[in-house]
């Protein structure tokens, strides 16, 4: 007990020192801990971009690239699904819904897609939330949009706006339906997933649109007006992809199995979470990286503890001397700095470690409505506390540098006069 109100008199001595020191570390634990919170659930908020859905269907390619132009409207298909086929999947015995959505137009850079309103019925996202209308409603009227969060921020748009949709997915296209022109009815909810940079219109508006277009261009000399398309026959020809949910999750390997043996054409039917696995594992670098630059900024927060001890022990060597020569052995000395170097790394953990829950609880709401990323506000988990463990043991570690050297300096050494 002497030694420990020895070493707390010596760090109020030099309570600055020992501030600056405290904050480092703090700050250092703040970041190591805080991107593996984040990284966590950044991760789960990945997997959880598409929830409820048991299978993806799409023409024959790859899972990666089904879920990539399917989910997160990135690149194109390599070709469609006839509509035919779609009713007969959709009408599998152990089906229980399915959603049809055809993409391929633009508007300003965001994708535009087409589907039904059973989409905003059963897509669910973070686990099993629902879109949500902020602002007007669904669409009604064959010429009706629904914007997500991030399409009308980031162009302005409100309720009654008119929108005119581009052929293709590029951001700049001179092959623009500007004769169907649509209105804004509807603002969903941020979401944090693709669905905030989507453009939602009706299957039939999607028909509407190209029904006096062959080849990605108008037809010469045909041009079919906006009131004409609505008395036609809207029904869709083909569609790009399909999300099946089923009655039983027992059916999905052999729904799964019907669609990709399907006769008619080639067909492709991935389930989310095997493939949104697949995708992180070759976008999750970057998770790993964060992690390693936290980590060095822990060890430079070390680093600086040491620097301070070594610092003030040059200028303590009388004092050490003292200590020798009333009785102060030299594990006395060792065990003095060690204690030092232990209360200081163990300080800066807890600090950093309330820092941090002051942070999620203030930034929790933002993050979650800016990024779709819903950080758990929970106590550390197995793996954090291997980590802040790692971080206390490495101060001591630290802390037996210079108490090695402290235990060394002899009593002569400390009460000589140097010229």
């Amino acid at each position: 007990m002497a030694i420990v109100a020895l070493a707390w008199k010596s760090l109020s001595n030099r309570r600055f020192t020992a501030l600056l020191t405290v904050m480092s570390i703090a700050l250092s634990v703040t970041l190591l801990v805080g991107v593996e919170r984040l990284r966590t659930e950044a991760r789960a908020s990945f997997a959880n971009t598409l929830s409820g859905t048991d299978l993806i269907v799409g023409a024959r390619s790859g899972p990666v690239q089904l879920l990539l132009y399917a989910l997160f409207r990135i690149g194109d298909a390599t070709n469609n699904i006839s509509w035919q086929s779609y009713q007969e999947i959709a009408a599998h015995p152990k089906v229980a819904w399915s959603v049809p959505i055809s993409l391929g137009d633009s508007h300003r850079g965001f994708r535009v897609l087409g589907t039904t309103p059973g989409y905003f019925e059963h897509y669910r996202f973070g686990g099993n939330r629902e879109l949500n209308i902020v602002k007007g409603h669904l669409f009604q009227d064959l010429y009706d949009a629904v914007l997500g969060a991030e399409v009308a921020d980031k162009l302005g748009y409100k309720l009654g706006d008119s929108i005119i949709v581009a052929h293709g997915a590029g951001e700049v296209s001179f092959a623009k339906h500007d004769d169907k022109p649509f209105r804004v009815v509807g603002i969903l909810a941020r979401t944090g997933t693709p669905v905030d940079q989507t453009l939602h219109v009706s299957l039939p508006a999607i028909e509407a649109i190209h029904i006096d277009w062959q080849s990605g261009a108008p037809m010469p000399g045909r041009s079919i007006s906006a009131d004409r398309a609505r008395a036609m026959d809207l029904t869709p020809k083909a569609i790009t992809a399909a999300l099946i949910g089923l009655k039983s999750k027992v059916a999905t390997f052999q729904v799964q199995r019907f669609i990709n043996d399907y006769p008619r054409e080639p067909l492709l039917a991935i389930l989310p979470g095997v493939a949104l696995g697949q995708l992180w594992n070759l976008i999750g670098i970057a998770e790993n990286a964060l992690l390693i630059v936290s980590a060095f900024v822990v060890v430079i927060g070390l680093f600086g503890m040491l620097t301070a001890l070594l610092t003030s022990l040059n200028e303590r060597r009388r004092e050490m001397a003292i200590l020798r020569s009333v009785g102060a052995r030299p594990g006395h000395v060792f065990t003095l700095i060690m204690g030092e170097a232990g209360f200081l790394t163990l300080l800066g953990v807890l600090s950093g470690l309330a820092l941090l829950y002051v942070l999620l609880i203030a930034g929790q709401p933002m993050i979650a409505d800016r990024f779709g990323i819903f950080i758990a506000i929970s106590g550390p988990t197995a793996y954090e506390w291997i980590l802040l463990g790692a971080v206390v043991v490495a101060g001591f570690l630290v802390g037996s540098i210079p108490g090695y050297r402290a235990y060394r300096l002899s009593l002569a050494d400390g009460l000589s006069v140097r010229i």
